[in-house]
């Protein structure tokens, strides 16, 4: 689909430093580049006032500052896709995961993936039709989940369970190469055990390792986000947003039931090659805004931390944009 090529001054931000941890991230700020796909426009959206559709970003860097000694992080490049319709996301989704499937298989022999909960899986239903389901090499697969519910399997609130019926009881990815968490153990059991995992793989070279962060470097990760700006399991205020030396946590008081959940921390999330996050509904709206548009505020949400070192790619259904 043909789109302008246009180019608008995007406003710049005053929130350019965020603070975590014992680390103070600075972001220079590295506008977003934003498409809309024949999504119509708010008339009192500043977008519409501008008048333009595509904003080309530059790539940036920032490094994690600190009394102890952290390692460089590198930030990728931020685009922004806004679509009139899930429908259009889900075609365009696909595409996307399809196209870095065939670029890591033909890098490294292998695909990293790692999946959230939530709506995304209903919307990776493209990867399982023509042309798809036939050009894509399964079997160079690696499947993982960026958080997960400590419940049995085959329980309603599991993630595996989720992504099982919608998506990986359709596809031939090999059993041994989805690499869900052991739910008999505890949730900091769980945690450890998964950490464990995904050091061995990081040892046998199935995952990769960030050369400036030293975190695994998943080749993709694709998120979602709540209402209240969370991903993963990562809440507002939460002390596991500071969280800055574990590979996978835990939390036994989420907000949003179940209780008991295993996560991935923000150094590992942002240590991935490329984040994709799938964001749809309007009562999404107003974290989008904070995310992308919001001046000067010491409420900084989950979302907001989110970078990659490739490209960090927002999938947005119009009503989630529609406060842009």
């Amino acid at each position: 689909m043909a789109l302008s090529s246009r180019t608008f001054c995007f406003p710049i931000p005053s929130h350019l430093k965020h603070t975590y941890a014992r680390s103070t991230i600075f972001f220079p700020f590295t506008p977003p580049r934003i498409s809309f796909h024949n999504a119509i426009k708010p008339l009192n959206s500043p977008l519409s006032l501008l008048g333009g559709l595509r904003l080309i970003p530059n790539v940036s860097q920032f490094r994690a500052k600190s009394s102890m000694a952290e390692p460089k992080i590198v930030k990728g490049k931020t685009n922004v896709n806004v679509f009139d319709s899930e429908e259009e996301l889900a075609v365009s989704l696909a595409k996307y995961t399809a196209d870095l499937s065939g670029k890591f298989v033909k890098e490294r022999s292998a695909f990293t993936v790692v999946l959230s909960g939530g709506s995304l899986i209903k919307s990776l239903r493209k990867l399982v039709e023509p042309p798809y389901m036939d050009s894509i090499e399964w079997s160079k697969w690696h499947v993982f989940w960026v958080d997960e519910r400590v419940v049995p399997k085959d329980h309603p609130d599991s993630n595996y369970k989720l992504a099982y019926d919608g998506f990986l009881s359709k596809v031939p990815i090999l059993p041994c190469n989805v690499h869900a968490i052991n739910d008999s153990l505890s949730a900091e059991g769980a945690a450890d055990d998964y950490e464990t995992c995904l050091k061995q793989l990081v040892k046998n070279k199935v995952i990769a390792t960030s050369e400036s962060s030293g975190f695994p470097k998943f080749d993709l990760m694709l998120l979602g986000m709540g209402p209240d700006g969370h991903v993963a399991s990562l809440f507002p205020g939460h002390p596991l947003l500071k969280e800055n030396r574990k590979w996978v946590t835990f939390i036994k008081d989420s907000p949003k039931p179940p209780p008991e959940r295993i996560t991935f921390t923000f150094p590992v999330i942002n240590s991935s090659a490329y984040n994709a996050l799938v964001v749809c509904g309007a009562g999404k709206a107003d974290a989008v805004w904070n995310a992308l548009r919001k001046g000067e505020s010491s409420n900084i949400l989950p979302v907001e931390v989110v970078s990659a070192e490739e490209e960090f790619t927002w999938f947005l259904v119009k009503e989630a944009a529609s406060k842009l």
